[in-house]
């Protein structure tokens, strides 16, 4: 019974010397690891910055129901990646397909805005807001048409009086 005492108490002491060993985080802390915080220190306070071919694209007269397309051109004047994380339309009727991949420092990609004019007459101004990794995350820009109506379909016209 001792002889399992003294060995229950020499296992205890062996595990909670060797449990206790402190390390301190310089221990932990890599050369790799040292690389990664001075590239990330050098990045702090550079961002990616859209430039855009226009910020507005008029289709001009076009008729009710039709589908009309653009391009805006979105280049990265900025120091490091541009990431496009979202593309929204300020309806259902503006769909923009922006890039999918990163646009490096000094590149231009396409985002393609289509316009869906069914059920739209009148004039249309409709915005394309991006979310962006951009120092302050959105971007926006319009579209804009003035949709004849079908013939034989009434128009609204308010009351004014």
């Amino acid at each position: 019974m001792i002889r399992k005492s003294v060995g229950l108490f020499a296992l205890s002491l062996v595990l909670l010397t060797s449990a206790c060993k402190q390390e301190s985080a310089a221990d932990k802390i890599t050369d790799a690891d040292m690389r990664t915080i001075e590239a990330e220190r050098a990045l702090i306070g550079k961002y990616p910055k859209v430039e855009l071919d226009k910020e507005v694209h008029d289709f001009g007269n076009i008729k009710e129901g039709d589908v009309v397309e653009t391009e805006f051109i979105v280049k990265n004047v900025g120091e490091t990646d541009l990431v496009i994380s979202d593309a929204k339309g300020s309806c259902g009727c503006t769909v923009p397909e922006p890039p999918k991949e990163p646009i490096k420092p000094g590149e231009s990609a396409p985002i393609k805005v289509s316009f869906d004019s069914k059920n739209k007459p009148g004039t249309q101004e409709k915005t394309v807001t991006l979310t962006t990794n951009s120092e302050n995350g959105h971007e926006m820009f319009k579209i804009k048409a003035n949709v004849t109506p079908t013939a034989g379909k009434p128009v609204y016209i308010p009351n004014n009086k």
